[in-house]
C-alpha cells in the first residue's frame, strides 16, 4: 500500500532551532535550581520563619504572686496553680481543599458543647456565645482547677485548650478578710493589702517557645525564653490568734446589740504595730460570686463617726500643758452652759468637779469650759497634731482622713461641741492611734500594717511625758468603779479609756441613732496594747459606750495581754466562796 507523499514532511527544520529550544528550557531549568538554592541553602530563614509560624508558638508563662503572711509568717493568702480553658477559631474558608484538620472552636458539635459546659459547670448557651465565630480567642471559664482541666483536655475538641494561671486561696476566710483583701481574675489586688502591696506581690510574668499541632494543642517544649519571676512576700504586723478573737468578739457583739455594723482595732503602743483589725458585716474572699456591698467596707479606716467623749482627754490635756489647770483644778460644772439659742448640758447633772473628775465622770460642761479658755486655733493646732482631718496614708482603699474644718470658722458653740467630740467626724484607726500620746510618754509614732522588727525610738511630741501620765491617772478613773466604763475592767491589770458615745448624723441632723465606742490601753503602770471599739446603731436597749463596746474592749485586752504573755500589774481580787444553803458551810 502506498501513502501519498506529502512535500512539506520532506523539508527539514532548521538545526538552529532546535538547539535555540535546548537553551531556553536548560536557562528555565537552571534558573528553577538557583531559585531552589538561594531559597533553600542561602535565604532559608524565610520559610523556615513561615514553617514555626505554623508550628512554633511564644506561651506566656504565669508567675505566681508572692504569699501574705501575719507576723508568726502563718499564711493568710498564698497562689496556688489553676488552668483557664480557652476556645480558639480559625479562619472561616469555604474552598474545597481546605484541610479538614485545620478547625477551631467554630466546628463544635452541639453535643460536644453540652459536653464540655457539663465539665465546666456552665449553661451549655453560654459556651456557645463565648465561641469566636472567626479567627481569635476567648476564655471560657477562668481558675478552673487542675483535674477539671485534665478532663477537659480528654475530650480532644477542636479550638479547646488549657493556658495555666493562679487562683489566690486565703486559708483564714473572712477572719482577716478586711486586712488581706483579694485579688481580681488577673491576679491584681482590688482590695485590702493585696491593692496596698500589689507592687512587691506581683511577680513578672516570662515565655517560653513550644510547638504545637495543628489544633495548637502543646506537643513539646522548645525552650524557655524569659523565665518568670515569682513575687515577694509580704509580713504583716497582724497576729492571726488575736485576729481570730478580735473577730469573733466583735460579731457576738453586734449580735448581741442587733447592731448594724462595728470595728475593732488592736494596735502595739512600743512600734504602731496593728495587730488585728476586724469589722463585721465581713465577707469571704475565697467566694468571688458575694465580693460586693457594704460587707466589704473595711469601716476601720472607710467609716467616719463623731468621736464623742473620747476625743476629752485631749482637752484634758490641753489644759494642763497651759499651766492654768492641774489634777485637781475645780471646774463648775452646775446647770447648763448657753450659746445664744444653744444650751450644753450633762447627762447626769454635777456640781463642782475636778479636772480628773471631768474626764471620770465624762462632763460636757466641764470639757465645754476648758476648751474656751483656748483659742480656736490651739485647739484646731492640736487635733492637726494628733492625726485628725487627714489620711493616716497607709494604703488602703478608700482611706478616709474625717472632717476637721478651718479654726478661722468656728463658732463659740462649735468649739464647745468639738470639745467634747461633736461637729467632728474621725475614723476608728485614727482614734486609736492618737491614743499613743496617752499609752506612750506623749509623743506619737506611725501606725504600721507590716511587722516592724525596729521600733522607732520617739515620734511626733505632742504632750510632755508629765502630761500624758497625768491623763493615764484620768483615764484610768473613768475606767474605774467611779467611771463611765467600770465594765472595761480587766481582773489583774489595770485598764485605762474613754467611753463614746454620739448621735448619729442623718441628712445634716441628728437622728435618733448613736454609735458607741472606746478606746483605751493597759496595762496603766507600762501600757502595751491600746483597743478600739465602735458599735454602729445598738438597737437592744442599750446604746451607751460603757454599756455596749466597754466590754467588748475587756474581753479583747483581756485575751491579748493573756495571749502574749504580759504580766498583770494588780492584785486579783480574792474569790469568795458561795455558802451552801442545806450545810451552811462554804463550797458545794
Amino acid at each position: 500500500m502506498k501513502f501519498a507523499h506529502n512535500p512539506l514532511l520532506a523539508e527539514l527544520l532548521p538545526a538552529w532551532r532546535a538547539r535555540l529550544m535546548l537553551v531556553v528550557m536548560m536557562a528555565l531549568f537552571g534558573g528553577l535550581v538557583a531559585r531552589a538554592f538561594w531559597l533553600q541553602v542561602v535565604n532559608d530563614e524565610f520559610y523556615q520563619r513561615k514553617g514555626e509560624e505554623r508550628f512554633s508558638r511564644v506561651l506566656p508563662t504565669p508567675a505566681s504572686r508572692g504569699r501574705v503572711l501575719d507576723r508568726n509568717e502563718q499564711v493568710l493568702a498564698m497562689s496556688t496553680q489553676v488552668s483557664a480553658i480557652v476556645a480558639e477559631s480559625r479562619p472561616t474558608r469555604t474552598d474545597a481543599k481546605a484541610n479538614p484538620r485545620d478547625i477551631g472552636a467554630e466546628k463544635l458539635t452541639p453535643a460536644q458543647i453540652r459536653q464540655l459546659a457539663d465539665l465546666l459547670g456552665m449553661d451549655h448557651r453560654e459556651v456557645a456565645r463565648k465561641i469566636p465565630e472567626n479567627r481569635g480567642r476567648s476564655y471560657l471559664k477562668r481558675q478552673v482547677p487542675p483535674d477539671v482541666a485534665k478532663q477537659v483536655l480528654a475530650l480532644k475538641l477542636p479550638g479547646i485548650r488549657s493556658e495555666p494561671e493562679y487562683r489566690r486561696y486565703y486559708p483564714h476566710g473572712e477572719v482577716s478578710a478586711h486586712v488581706v483583701g483579694f485579688t481580681g481574675m488577673d491576679d491584681n489586688g482590688l482590695e485590702g493589702i493585696e491593692l496596698a502591696m500589689n507592687r512587691p506581690l506581683t511577680g513578672k510574668v516570662g515565655s517560653r517557645r513550644v510547638i504545637t499541632d495543628a489544633r495548637r494543642n502543646v506537643v513539646e517544649d522548645v525552650e524557655v525564653l524569659a523565665p518568670p519571676r515569682d513575687g515577694g512576700d509580704v509580713r504583716l504586723a497582724i497576729d492571726t490568734r488575736l485576729q481570730f478573737l478580735v473577730h469573733s468578739r466583735l460579731k457576738q457583739a453586734v449580735g448581741e446589740h442587733k447592731a448594724r455594723a462595728g470595728s475593732a482595732v488592736v494596735v502595739d503602743s512600743r512600734t504602731g504595730e496593728v495587730l488585728a483589725l476586724a469589722n463585721w458585716p465581713t465577707y469571704n474572699p475565697n467566694n468571688r460570686e458575694q465580693l460586693s456591698g457594704p460587707p466589704l467596707r473595711n469601716r476601720a479606716f472607710t467609716d467616719t463617726y463623731e468621736p464623742g467623749s473620747t476625743i476629752k482627754p485631749f482637752i484634758a490635756a490641753m489644759a494642763l500643758e497651759s499651766g492654768r489647770y492641774t489634777f485637781d483644778t475645780p471646774v463648775d460644772c452646775a446647770g447648763k452652759l448657753t450659746f445664744g439659742r444653744h444650751s450644753i448640758g450633762d447627762a447626769h447633772p454635777h456640781g463642782t468637779l475636778s479636772l480628773a473628775e471631768v474626764i471620770q465622770k465624762s462632763s460636757n460642761i466641764g470639757v465645754a469650759k476648758i476648751a474656751g479658755t483656748f483659742k480656736p486655733s490651739e485647739m484646731w493646732q492640736t487635733y492637726d497634731q494628733l492625726g485628725f482631718g487627714s489620711p493616716l496614708r497607709l494604703g488602703f482603699p478608700g482611706e478616709a482622713g474625717g472632717r476637721l474644718r478651718p479654726a478661722s470658722s468656728w463658732k463659740p458653740v462649735e468649739q464647745a461641741t468639738m470639745s467634747y467630740g461633736h461637729g467632728m467626724s474621725v475614723t476608728l484607726m485614727q482614734m486609736a492611734r492618737s491614743y499613743l500620746v496617752f499609752a506612750r510618754d506623749g509623743d506619737l509614732i506611725p501606725l504600721s500594717l507590716t511587722r516592724v522588727d525596729t521600733p522607732p525610738i520617739n515620734g511626733l511630741q505632742v504632750f510632755s511625758a508629765q502630761t500624758a501620765r497625768e491623763v493615764r491617772r484620768m483615764l484610768e478613773m473613768a475606767a474605774g468603779a467611779g467611771g463611765t466604763a467600770p465594765k472595761a475592767q480587766i481582773p489583774g491589770y489595770r485598764v485605762a479609756g474613754k467611753t463614746g458615745t454620739a448621735h448619729k448624723l442623718e441628712g445634716g441632723s441628728y437622728a435618733n441613732k448613736y454609735i458607741a465606742s472606746f478606746v483605751g490601753f493597759a496595762p496603766v503602770s507600762d501600757p502595751r496594747y491600746i483597743v478600739a471599739v465602735m458599735i454602729d446603731e445598738p438597737s437592744n436597749g442599750m446604746h451607751y459606750g460603757g454599756q455596749v463596746a466597754a466590754p467588748v474592749f475587756s474581753d479583747i485586752m483581756n485575751a491579748t495581754l493573756r495571749a502574749t504573755g504580759v504580766p498583770p500589774d494588780a492584785p486579783v481580787p480574792v474569790l469568795q466562796m458561795a455558802r451552801n444553803s442545806a450545810t451552811g458551810k462554804e463550797g458545794w
